[in-house]
């Protein structure tokens, strides 16, 4: 049966892409628990997913930009001409497509719901005072960045910050690699950075959101982390008026230690058409 016919038919057609998902890979690791209760519902039908998500959006009581009860809809449900985001924070109503990009984007409501609900409020704020143009403006734009490809690269050591910052891919990845899940680590977050990584290649590269953590971060256990990274960045996301691209640094996914095996030999980073001189050649 072909897929038009299955539509004609009534029959759900499951969207190819979610039987992909490896959850042992270090990206989606870190939503494996919760994503694969989804995957399968996914692999079931849209009406399932939608009810899977739901059914944990009532249990934690998430809220969306201005206070609204987090839930998920059917994408065909948003009115005509309603703005994506205004439409989130007025109502609480998140529209969803069975598809891989809102499978993650749904996953970060409940990872980090404070970020979410943050980038929320300020995007729904800007289109308040703005509208829905052609061009979003360079804050909208900024926080679409985050949200679509941001890692949060959490660290305690001033200099590898600045490694990453000066695109020192050598002290930061080489030299440093054993600092990695001692003084710094990743969390990916950017929903559409994790639907590319679904087929990972070498110059996937994400926009590192850098956090300063306390050295004590790295004795915590990981739900611990994950509340710290979601409090301290949603808080930074609500006070710094001046949002800019700028703010990110450019960080090859591939490249973390641990997260591919080809990064063990030195000579991987020797790709300059991937790890790149950046700034430090200007």
């Amino acid at each position: 049966m072909q897929l038009g016919e299955a539509r004609e038919a009534g029959h759900e057609v499951a969207q190819p892409g979610f039987a992909g998902i490896d959850w042992s890979r270090p990206w989606f690791a870190q939503f494996a628990t919760r994503g694969q209760r989804w995957q399968q519902a996914a692999l079931t039908s849209y009406a399932a997913l939608l009810a899977a998500m739901n059914a944990d959006a009532a249990e934690m009581r998430q809220t969306t930009g201005r206070g609204q009860r987090l839930a998920f809809i059917a994408q065909d449900e948003l009115p005509p001409g309603a703005a994506y985001e205004a439409h989130i924070a007025s109502t609480g109503c998140v529209p969803t497509r069975h598809n891989l990009h809102d499978f993650f984007n749904g996953s970060m409501w409940f990872a980090f719901p404070r970020i979410k609900a943050a980038l929320n409020a300020r995007q729904s704020a800007a289109i308040d005072v703005l509208g829905v143009g052609p061009t979003r403006g360079g804050v909208r734009d900024t926080l679409t960045l985050f949200d679509e490809n941001a890692l949060l690269f959490a660290c305690a050591d001033p200099a590898l910050s600045a490694a990453l910052r000066e695109f020192d891919w050598q002290t930061l990845l080489v030299a440093g690699r054993d600092a990695w899940g001692a003084s710094c680590e990743v969390r990916c977050f950017g929903h559409a950075l994790l639907e590319k990584l679904i087929a990972p290649f070498k110059a996937c590269t994400g926009h590192a959101w850098i956090v300063d953590v306390p050295s004590a971060y790295f004795g915590w256990d990981t739900a611990a982390r994950d509340a710290w990274l979601d409090e301290s960045v949603s808080t930074a996301l609500l006070d710094t008026d001046a949002l800019a691209s700028r703010m990110f640094a450019p960080l090859p996914v591939l490249g973390i230690p641990g997260w591919w095996p080809e990064n063990e030999s030195a000579a991987f980073y020797d790709d300059v058409s991937v790890f790149r001189a950046g700034r430090r050649s200007r």
